[in-house]
């Protein structure tokens, strides 16, 4: 029996997955990156003796991992092993207020009553709505796609309509957090989850709320080789599965022919036909680059975008102990911080700064003695600012805030700089603008403004990755993954 061919535009991280999931389906896989290397966003570089992450620096749900080892008959620890971690994080302020969450939930909330004032049981009894609003709307709103008529139809959906009223889908996150919580710095905390999917937390809906459960409740996780771990095991696992990989081959066009995808175009010249294609480009580039003679779904593509970001990668010549593996150091100000970064189009002057330091925990990501900074500023996406003006203003104001709270001149220690900025993620990972997450979820119809996981106008395409439904990130690219996959017959 003759097995279907499908070809995947792009290796990210939702593309390795899907290939994956449709070679257990039996089908040919032919995936095709323009870059050198799989992974998107999800990949890492070294430098002077220092190795970065150069991406995503949170794992979360690492079972969705496991599940691509488990479904291919695998053992996931013979391809990739992880750690949950004992902490989350550690929160810094200007007035001097240091704060160390460990991962223990009840423990988090006695040390949040001990340090901030914030009474121990507002800690509990959020994280225990958070779960509760993951357990309602994650199988509806994650696993399945929003866009097929059965969805509103089954079991998962009528639970949620039940629960409707519970799910501040008509407030705002930081409208939630306020009512939830006595502290403004117990508030600022839980308003950074919006951050997590490039959101603006006095904009986007409190559902937004059931992302601390990921962290709080089932965990966060460290891989042992570090995050890029996770693009080199599942890329390892769809070569052995049988994956064929076509590395710098930029597709340049679809090729739809009687209303169905049919072929693809690489600079290379114009592939045989397949029986599906799937894209884990930018949906925004796929139709405008990939499909220019066809209709474009404007009213989706032409949303607002997420935020992107702003990242230095210093490799520094002193070790903290005051630093853990995720650090944040707050604005004095939030709420002008995420003004300036959705309506400026600027970043703030004291921005919050996140710092992930994996050396903490692989001593061999940095030389003895020195630590490997991954330093992220929430950016606005591009918008033809000037990048190199805004990249000089931030690195200054960057160094003056650690300066300042860590009580160290930071800028001596700085012996190996790398920068990313909007214009190159985009460049480099084909997000439109730069944006990481896609569109914008700063408004509660969002869920519903992505693109679905199939073209309702041309038959046999499909998307994955974190610019259509459910949206950006680790989890939800692979939740996408399997969406597509399933829909595929």
């Amino acid at each position: 029996m003759k097995h279907k061919k499908v070809a995947v535009i792009g290796a990210g991280i939702g593309g390795l997955a899907v290939a994956i999931r449709l070679r257990h389906k039996n089908y040919d896989v032919e995936v095709y990156e323009a870059n050198a290397y799989p992974g998107g966003k999800l990949t890492a570089f070294s430098q002077s003796g220092f190795r970065f992450d150069a991406g995503p620096s949170l794992f979360t749900l690492p079972r969705l991992v496991d599940e691509l080892f488990e479904l291919s008959g695998k053992d996931p620890r013979d391809y990739f092993e992880y750690i949950r971690l004992d902490e989350i994080c550690r929160y810094f302020w200007e007035d001097g207020t240091e704060l160390i969450v460990p991962a223990d939930v009840q423990e988090f909330a006695r040390e949040a009553e001990k340090t901030l004032g914030e009474p121990a049981e507002n800690i509990s009894r959020y994280l225990s709505q958070s779960r509760l609003k993951y357990e309602v709307l994650s199988g509806l709103f994650l696993e399945d796609s929003l866009h097929k008529f059965s969805t509103w139809l089954s079991a998962k959906a009528f639970k949620g309509y039940l629960n409707l009223p519970k799910m501040g889908i008509f407030g705002t996150l930081n409208e939630a957090n306020e009512k939830a919580f006595k502290t403004s710095k117990a508030v600022q905390m839980f308003n950074r989850y919006a951050t997590y999917n490039g959101s603006d937390p006095y904009q986007t809906p409190a559902t937004m709320s059931i992302i601390p459960h990921l962290e709080y409740n089932v965990g966060a996780f460290f891989p042992k080789n570090g995050m890029h771990d996770i693009t080199q095991s599942l890329y390892r696992l769809a070569k052995d599965l049988g994956v064929r990989f076509h590395f710098n081959e930029k597709v340049t066009e679809i090729i739809v022919k009687d209303g169905k995808a049919d072929r693809i175009r690489t600079e290379n010249g114009i592939s045989e036909a397949f029986d599906a294609i799937v894209s884990n480009m930018d949906v925004t580039p796929t139709y405008r680059k990939l499909l220019p003679g066809h209709p474009h779904p404007d009213r989706i593509l032409d949303q607002p975008k997420s935020g992107s970001g702003l990242i230095f990668y210093w490799g520094i010549k002193k070790e903290f102990k005051t630093l853990g593996l995720h650090n944040i150091f707050f604005s004095d100000d939030y709420k002008t911080e995420f003004e300036y970064q959705f309506n400026k189009k600027e970043i703030y002057d004291d921005p919050t700064i996140y710092l992930n330091i994996t050396s903490k925990h692989q001593p061999t990501d940095a030389p003895e003695g020195c630590e490997n900074w991954f330093i992220l500023l929430n950016a606005p996406a591009n918008d033809r600012q000037d990048w190199q003006a805004i990249t000089e203003k931030a690195r200054k104001n960057v160094i003056a805030k650690l300066s300042r709270i860590l009580r160290c001149d930071i800028s001596p220690l700085i012996v190996s700089e790398e920068i990313l900025d909007p214009v190159m993620i985009e460049h480099r990972t084909s997000s439109d603008q730069g944006a990481l997450y896609g569109n914008s979820s700063n408004n509660k119809f969002a869920a519903f403004l992505r693109h679905p996981n199939f073209s309702k106008n041309i038959r046999n395409l499909y998307f994955v990755g974190g610019s259509v439904h459910p949206g950006g990130g680790i989890p939800l690219a692979l939740s996408s993954a399997k969406i597509a996959a399933d829909l595929m017959a």
